[in-house]
């Protein structure tokens, strides 16, 4: 199986603000394919506290190469202090879905 550049971004948000980081990252090239996965709720350690919250997760697939200008663009728009956005490998998969992964990241933004 051939290596691949592509990675999977995870970014917790809140559910209203969710579709809009996703249209972003969409419109602008830095995502090929975004998950939205509604009502995560997530305990956390936040300021000496356990918090609490229902948030959407965002699943996104990029490649590495975008990865700085994603999460420079995702800080800039999130409404978090320190915004959770995690960059994972993928190490393999089909093939012609990770040709068009990067199909899509080649283009302009619109």
């Amino acid at each position: 199986m051939k290596e691949s550049d592509s990675v999977l971004v995870l970014i917790t948000t809140t559910e209203e603000e969710a579709h809009g980081l996703t249209d972003l990252l969409l419109k602008q090239r830095k995502a090929a394919c975004v998950n939205i996965l509604s009502k995560v709720h997530s305990r956390y350690w936040w300021q000496g506290k356990i918090e609490s919250d229902d948030e959407s997760l965002l699943i996104v697939k990029t490649k590495a190469s975008l990865l700085d200008e994603l999460i420079s663009l995702v800080r800039e728009n999130h409404s978090y202090e320190v915004p959770e956005i995690i960059a994972l490998p993928i190490l393999g998969g089909n093939q012609d879905y990770l040709k068009w992964l990067d199909d899509e990241l080649e283009k302009k933004g619109c």
